[in-house]
């Protein structure tokens, strides 16, 4: 019998790496994208444009760029949150960019630099330019369960954002629980609703942080409500360096045994992932989030 497909994106070289208070080299992170590679994974976040004295563990991000090999069968996906952003990623020679915007303004004008209403309004001029490349282009909105500043976020003020968002087609939408707030419950209401506006063309992806124990929860939520895409952290590490306290990414390997035991294809060698998950520990010299790397193999090897 075929088993359903899901889709892991790998985040630990940009979102996993920006909060952690190392700065680890771009040879280290070269490392980590083979291994991420060689564990079967084909998206993966490779790096982040955005203003290196704010985020200076992605610094180098050009230079990762530059190095990547590149493959017909794998996509390095670059983060930006401005147009400036977008450009410096293509003229970098990524062919895959994920533009991130807030549900709340709070959290926009701290991580954005701007309001939700101001940074949408940059939206029409960013997708053309990412076409005129011929690059893929994909949008995350953030703080779409809750905000460290202004708390509760409604799901009509997520609808909203959204609906503007998909004005100009996207190839996809994430839904990021960026401090890790969210409960089942509200991940089916959110996905619902952005579902109900998307075209159908358009690809649903989930981000949870597992700030508060919630994050596999909320993944087998979004995959019961038809998300086949979600993001992951190899170690469980990561999070927003603009979020108090919101360190944590869901682990991948953790959500690899869990999806892999509900009988769901990964496409990904959960050996070989656990593997990658080890080096990050190994690179920072400390124990990770991640409860699956630090397990015994189950079933045992007979």
């Amino acid at each position: 019998m075929t088993r359903p497909k899901l889709e892991f994106v790998e985040v630990s070289p940009r979102d996993g790496l920006q909060n952690e208070p190392e700065i680890v080299s771009t040879d280290i992170k070269l490392k980590l994208i083979e291994l991420i590679l060689a564990a079967g994974f084909r998206r993966l976040e490779a790096g982040s444009f955005v203003n290196p004295s704010k985020v200076p563990q992605m610094a180098d991000s050009p230079d990762v760029f530059a190095r990547l090999r590149a493959r017909a069968d794998a996509r390095f996906i670059a983060l930006a949150l401005n147009k400036r952003g977008v450009e410096r990623a293509l003229e970098a020679g990524a062919r895959e960019i994920n533009y991130v915007f807030c549900a709340s303004d709070g959290f926009s004008i701290r991580n954005n630099g701007a309001p939700v209403a101001e940074t949408l309004k940059v939206w029409p001029e960013v997708t053309a330019l990412a076409r005129a490349a011929g690059a893929r282009l994909s949008a995350t909105i953030s703080t779409a369960f809750g905000c460290p500043f202004d708390g509760e976020v409604p799901v009509v003020q997520l609808a909203r954002v959204a609906e503007a968002v998909c004005a100009h087609a996207p190839f996809e939408i994430a839904i990021a629980d960026t401090i890790g707030v969210a409960a089942p419950t509200d991940v089916k209401a959110r996905f619902e609703a952005v579902r109900a506006i998307a075209p159908a063309e358009t690809a649903l992806r989930a981000h949870f942080h597992n700030t508060r124990n919630t994050a596999l929860a909320n993944a087998v939520a979004a995959v019961e409500c038809g998300v086949a895409i979600l993001d992951g952290s190899l170690a469980g590490i990561g999070g927003c360096p603009f979020a108090p306290g919101a360190a944590g990414n869901v682990p991948t390997e953790d959500m690899l045994y869990m999806f892999e035991r509900m009988g769901f294809d990964t496409g990904v060698d959960l050996d070989a992932a656990i593997e990658a998950a080890r080096f990050i520990g190994a690179a920072f010299g400390k124990a990770t989030p991640g409860m699956v790397s630090r397990a015994p193999r189950f079933p045992s090897a007979s």
